[in-house]
């Protein structure tokens, strides 16, 4: 379907009134197995998606699918604990319907992740990469049809989707941390099957360090109607064709849960900086 200002607003006003006058400030958008941020959020207000009118439900392995607002780090955040994918069967608009939704709460800055392939041979499975920039060919733009003027103009720069302000805080962090810290450029692919070799030596010849199926989508909402972007991957597994192994999602969530330490540390600090 298609979503009027209306319905965004309809949400927007659900999730108000269940927050009884706390306006978060950051959306968290988390990906396979990184929700565990969302259990660090303090007085928390779980909101489960399928409560919220107009919201879709998350279906992915390891998303838990509700909305967690609170703080974190000193800062009033709500926490999507799993996202919806154009592969699940959702459209672009439906897959970032919530950033527009809190975008109208109060939101004005999404911190989005996922766990992705690496296309980098230089680099390893467990490295967090800043994501500067990204690349999304496939299928329809999420700003396809009416626009809606009150999120923003027809024709958005995308120059700068990931906010530069907020790569330097990250790079910031990770120094005090002494954390390394990758930066590059994220793909998107569809999905639900992971990537061919082929698909992945393109990504490289194009320019990609990563691979996965989520984050574009949403980046380009937020972007389009004016949300500081802050984007990080987990790169989960070597992207097929680098290794003479087999790709799963097991392996993602392992590697996911093996690097939550070093994963949250450096988000938390951001989170102080923002």
């Amino acid at each position: 379907m298609r979503y009027s200002f209306s319905h965004y607003q309809e949400s927007a006003d659900f999730i108000s009134s269940r927050l009884k006058g706390f306006v978060p400030d950051i959306l968290m958008v988390l990906g396979s197995g990184l929700g565990f941020l969302g259990d660090l959020v303090e007085e928390p207000t779980v909101i489960p998606y399928g409560d919220i009118p107009h919201f879709k439900v998350s279906t992915a392995p390891g998303h838990a699918g509700q909305l967690v607002c609170g703080t974190l780090s000193g800062k009033r955040v709500a926490v999507m604990q799993g996202r919806m994918h154009h592969y699940e069967g959702y459209s672009f608009e439906e897959v970032g319907y919530a950033v527009r939704a809190l975008k109208l709460v109060g939101c004005s800055t999404l911190l989005v992740t996922n766990a992705a392939g690496c296309v980098n041979k230089e680099w390893n499975v467990g490295d967090i990469m800043l994501i500067t920039d990204h690349i999304k060919f496939f299928l329809e733009s999420p700003l396809r049809g009416e626009n809606l003027p009150q999120f923003g103009t027809r024709f958005p720069d995308m120059s700068h989707v990931y906010t530069p302000a907020l790569q330097t805080v990250t790079r910031q962090s990770a120094g005090e941390l002494g954390l390394p810290l990758r930066e590059g450029v994220y793909c998107y692919f569809p999905g639900p099957q992971f990537e061919t070799p082929a698909e992945v030596r393109s990504a490289r010849i194009l320019g990609a360090d990563a691979v996965g199926m989520s984050t574009a989508p949403e980046a380009i909402i937020a972007a389009h109607a004016g949300m500081g972007v802050l984007g990080f991957t987990l790169l989960s597994n070597m992207a097929a064709g680098i290794l003479d192994q087999p790709l799963s999602g097991e392996e993602v969530n392992a590697t996911a849960e093996q690097s939550r330490e070093k994963f949250s540390q450096l988000i938390l600090k951001c989170l102080e900086k923002m």
